[in-house]
């Protein structure tokens, strides 16, 4: 049975940072692509980060030089840290694993709420 449980959301200020971690039990991270997305109310879910099990990244453009994607392989665990945080980051956040050689996402996390607000 896989499992990706996602932590870390929480309510920061604006200019704050959060670092979101989504630990996977059931499948080997690395040899996935790995993503977090959001979904802000009333807006479709969007892909923020990637990161390929050829250790690629990808970012959304309004988050690049804001977010890091990283991998902890020993931990079988996929981290995002997010600086300079601004209220339209404001959304649930949600882990997500795709084989390599699939054209749409297998697992989903339960999702973590960020809420950036002074």
């Amino acid at each position: 049975q896989v499992q990706l449980v996602e932590s870390g959301g929480g309510l920061v200020q604006p200019g704050g940072s959060l670092r979101l971690s989504c630990a996977a039990s059931g499948i080997t991270l690395r040899t996935w692509v790995t993503g977090w997305y959001r979904q802000a109310p009333g807006k479709q879910r969007e892909l923020v980060a990637r990161i390929t099990n050829s250790d690629i990244t990808n970012y959304e453009a309004s988050v690049k030089g804001r977010f890091t994607i990283s991998r902890d392989n020993a931990k079988n665990t996929v981290y995002l840290q997010m600086n300079s945080l601004k209220p339209e980051d404001t959304a649930v956040y949600y882990c997500s694993a795709r084989h390599p050689a699939s054209a749409i996402t297998n697992y989903w996390g339960q999702g973590t709420q960020v809420t950036v607000s002074s």
